[in-house]
């Protein structure tokens, strides 16, 4: 099939073929009623070949020869639709599989031909979103339009021209969520009800995913993208630029917050389903239940909480995402996901040899349980495990970081790193055994410190190869484990002597060295388990959300002008009433007041919190506040009143 080799190669944007194509002539009415007769013609007899052809060739006209701009290209668009479509939707005796692929990819490459408009794109896409789980023709036809929105999406930007045509609606992104739910739950479903054959061949086929979770997939990277990577354009400081681009932060932190809202309500539900299963698997009695509570963790992963849950927590922790507005809204859902993940995490850990061993007890257990007082016993049952028992949580320099110079090393060389593990006791440093350096002052130097300045530790130089100096520093390069006390060390090579003609590279290798926390690597943990490390994330994030919460609002530049003004006790003296509509003014009447008679300014004032609302009752003098001298002085020259005389009185 040459014709379908062209139209693959066609859509490659970045090959000549694709340029040269799209610069031809569009092809004329004629020629597609043509190409219509000989596709009706084939259909009536039956000629599955030639259908194949005229299926391949409409899929490169739509693409590149044809534009129905004229009333006649319109009426031959539409008989081509009608071809397309008595094809999509034949009974699955009449047509074969290789056929209906062809026609969803002729009727996907002819979209935008076939329906012009956005409603008609709206209803042919709602239609292959509620009826494609009735129908193979129009559920193929639905993961070919979704696939090849999904990729258009990925390499298209935020607020271009295409983004509302690749971005579809609330309306059908519920529809896919719905289909992505209602997948992934099945899924899950099959791990309880399948057979053992049929159990591990669904394990070799994930993490795959379906064309509506690789959609939803595109959607979110692509506003989480956008959102976190979004700056400002430096070249343009006009009211007008800095304003587009904040419209274009909120509208886009909107759609993210309308997607994650969906997203995680989908996620609770999967999760509950997850729940299930893992809690009927463990009552059951299935031979292979240990391998399926295993593979089950496999399964969640090609599930939406696997491709889509993951990126959308760690993007949420991104300055950009954490706002009050998204922690309102997004609280409630991500405490009800923690503890559903929690749990099912904890119930697959009550199976694993690990918290069997932790919570297996000697022979006389049962005996000292029996004789444990009712408080002994009540404070046992509250003592109980929790998911994380057992395990290792890695630390991010639990691997080690490499250190190495470049190999070989060239003349003039100089390197510098400084390597710091928070919390670190000492530090071991591990050497390759190909270290070596022309002459044995071409020397790496290490200190115990942030810089050269610190205390040094040791320092090699050289070769035992038989060239440059044929000697080593000291006792040479180190084969064991080098100690540095402290969480930081710096290393330090230079280059001294130039490079002779025959120094072989391995001669002048430089060094490499492996820097660890630990004193051997067997301490390193492979990771957590997969609902583990998502219940932490989770965790985390909500812990995130519930400060925002509890820092509230963040200053206004108002606040902050009138900080000073705030922390007054001349207004911390005035009492103040709420309105109906919730508004505080201060309070038109007097009325008796809590405070005490006398303010000192000198000493910290805390005002009540409970006069906000006035209390009830006869009015009597406010608190004085009780000025220092110095202010009473200036307030008194200001004001040109001296201060009273008292004169006794007379009999």
């Amino acid at each position: 099939m040459c014709i379908h080799q062209l139209n693959l190669l066609a859509a490659s944007s970045n090959l000549p073929i694709s340029n040269f194509l799209g610069k031809q002539h569009p092809i004329e009415a004629h020629h597609l009623s043509s190409i219509c007769d000989i596709m009706e013609k084939a259909m009536v007899n039956g000629d599955t070949c030639i259908i194949r052809c005229i299926l391949v060739v409409f899929q490169v006209v739509f693409k590149f020869f044809f534009s129905p701009q004229t009333e006649r290209n319109r009426d031959i668009v539409r008989r081509s639709g009608l071809l397309l479509w008595q094809l999509l939707m034949a009974p699955r005796d009449q047509i074969c599989s290789e056929i209906q692929k062809e026609v969803c990819l002729a009727i996907s490459s002819g979209l935008n031909i076939l329906y012009p408009g956005e409603a008609e794109i709206n209803n042919l896409l709602k239609l292959v979103l509620t009826e494609g789980e009735r129908n193979s023709g129009l559920s193929q036809l639905r993961d070919v339009i979704l696939t090849n929105l999904a990729e258009q999406l990925q390499n298209n930007r935020f607020g271009s021209e295409d983004d509302d045509h690749y971005r579809l609606n609330d309306e059908l992104l519920h529809y896919i969520l719905k289909i992505v739910v209602r997948e992934s739950c099945v899924l899950i479903t099959k791990c309880q009800t399948v057979s053992k054959d049929d159990f591990q061949r669904l394990l070799s086929t994930v993490p795959a995913a379906s064309s509506c979770l690789r959609y939803l997939m595109a959607v979110q990277n692509h506003l989480l993208s956008n959102t976190i990577l979004i700056k400002p354009d430096d070249n343009d400081d006009s009211d007008s630029s800095l304003q587009g681009e904040t419209l274009k932060v909120q509208e886009l932190k909107t759609s993210i917050l309308s997607l994650a809202t969906q997203i995680l309500t989908g996620c609770d539900e999967v999760l509950e389903m997850l729940q299930q299963v893992t809690t009927a698997l463990i009552n059951s009695d299935i031979s292979d239940r240990e391998q399926r509570l295993k593979g089950l963790e496999q399964i969640t992963k090609a599930t939406m909480l696997g491709h889509l849950l993951p990126v959308l927590l760690t993007s949420l922790m991104h300055p950009n995402l954490q706002t009050l507005t998204m922690a309102d809204a997004l609280m409630p859902q991500l405490v009800q996901l923690v503890l559903y993940t929690s749990q099912t995490a904890l119930l697959l850990k009550t199976q694993s040899p690990v918290f069997s061993e932790l919570n297996s007890s000697p022979s006389c257990a049962p005996e000292q349980k029996g004789k444990q007082l009712p408080d002994e016993r009540m404070l046992e049952e509250k003592e109980e495990p929790g998911f994380l028992t057992g395990l290792k949580i890695p630390a991010p320099w639990a691997a080690g970081k490499t250190v190495e110079t470049v190999h070989p090393v060239r003349d003039n060389y100089k390197f510098k790193e400084t390597v710091h593990i928070p919390g670190a006791r000492c530090l071991y440093l591990r050497f390759d055994n190909r270290c070596s350096s022309q002459y044995d002052y071409d020397k790496l130097v290490i200190y115990a410190g942030p810089s050269t300045n610190s205390r040094k530790v040791a320092e090699y130089g050289g070769n035992t190869l038989g060239y440059g100096s044929r000697s080593v520093l000291g006792t040479g390069w180190p084969k064991d484990l080098v100690k540095v006390e402290g969480d930081t060390v710096t290393f330090s090579f230079e280059m001294r002597s130039g490079r002779e003609h025959n120094t072989p590279d391995k001669a002048m290798w430089g060094f490499a060295c492996t820097v660890r926390a630990q004193e051997s690597s067997e301490d390193v943990s492979g990771g957590l388990p997969f609902l583990v490390d998502l219940a932490l994330g989770l965790s985390v994030l909500a812990c995130s959300m519930l400060r925002i919460l509890y820092n509230g609002p963040e200053i206004t530049k108002d606040e902050e002008t009138c900080q000073e003004l705030l922390r007054s006790k001349l207004l911390q003296r005035c009492q103040w009433q709420v309105e109906a509509n919730g508004v505080i003014s201060p309070a038109l009447t007097p009325s008796p007041s809590p405070l005490p008679l006398t303010i000192d300014e000198d000493r910290e004032f805390t005002y009540p919190s409970d006069v906000l609302v006035p209390p009830v009752g006869h009015y009597f003098d406010l608190p004085r506040i009780r000025l220092p001298p110095g202010i009473m002085i200036k307030l008194r020259e200001i004001s040109g009143r001296a201060r009273p005389q008292f004169r006794p009185s007379i009999k």
